[in-house]
């Protein structure tokens, strides 16, 4: 691996284990919060579990067509596969930093959705019925990182992949490392071709847990007329999360990739 790689690789290590070390703040710390959060019924996050693997299993089996209407899926291609031409004739810096450009920018339109989506729902008192839409940005948000380094969402295993960064992404302490790890390793098996351990199905249930508990008080709060315009505030807060987290394995991931390919060229 040259110089080059290996400075792109520190770069990302750092970022990575600042983000796997980084305290989590807890939510809205204001004194009515334990009020609020002793009003939550007991089988809400149940129901929000329920709500998130029915939305996941929309998106996937129906929803992706539609979701790349919103955005042009060809020009991300193009942009990624000039760059990826720019780097195998000469990997620098200034080629590596444009494949961030579409990740960057989808990360900032989306969180804006966000906002907007979740702010005017949570003020009409709008919380659970808002997860398909929310969702919908979020898988958005997911398949335009994913197509900025050169990755096809369409697979099960690509699929199973971005529900782990989900995961990685809001999971807190020793989970978020162990999260991490794994999808190094699953990264890895899928570029080449080594089936994974990991079934869609059980990785959409986990996915859904993690957001529901996440979630939990948010949605809650949203559902309450006016004081829910909160709602907009965190989930651009969890589409921020997630999207960085998102750029950093994959960025990580095809530079890992490009690595070996240059090897077996030696």
């Amino acid at each position: 691996m040259n110089r080059e790689f290996n400075k792109q690789l520190k770069r990302l290590d750092k970022i990575e284990n600042k983000m796997l070390n980084k305290k989590e703040i807890k939510f809205l710390k204001i004194p009515v919060m334990d009020k609020i959060q002793g009003k939550i019924p007991p089988k809400l996050k149940s129901t929000l579990e329920a709500a998130f693997i029915k939305s996941f299993n929309l998106v996937f089996e129906k929803g992706s067509a539609y979701i790349e209407k919103t955005y042009d899926r060809d020009r991300i291609k193009l942009e990624h596969d000039l760059n990826n031409y720019a780097i195998d004739k000469k990997l620098c810096s200034k080629y590596v930093k444009r494949l961030d450009t579409p990740a960057k920018h989808s990360k900032r339109v989306n969180g804006a959705l966000t906002i907007l989506e979740g702010g005017v729902l949570g003020f009409l008192g709008i919380g659970l019925p808002d997860i398909p839409l929310f969702l919908s940005v979020m898988m958005r948000t997911m398949y335009e990182i994913a197509l900025s380094y050169g990755y096809d969402y369409q697979r099960d295993e690509e699929k199973v992949y971005i529900l782990l960064i989900i995961s990685g992404a809001l999971a807190q302490g020793e989970k978020k490392k162990e999260i991490s790890d794994q999808l190094d390793r699953i990264g890895i098996q899928i570029d080449t071709q080594i089936p994974i351990e990991i079934t869609l199905e059980d990785q959409m249930n986990r996915t859904a847990q993690i957001l529901s508990e996440a979630m939990l008080t948010s949605k809650f709060i949203q559902g309450i007329p006016i004081v829910g315009v909160v709602g907009g505030v965190v989930n651009y807060n969890i589409i921020d999360k997630i999207g960085k987290f998102a750029s950093v394995k994959y960025k990580k991931r095809y530079l890992l990739k490009k690595a070996r390919e240059k090897n077996m060229q030696r």
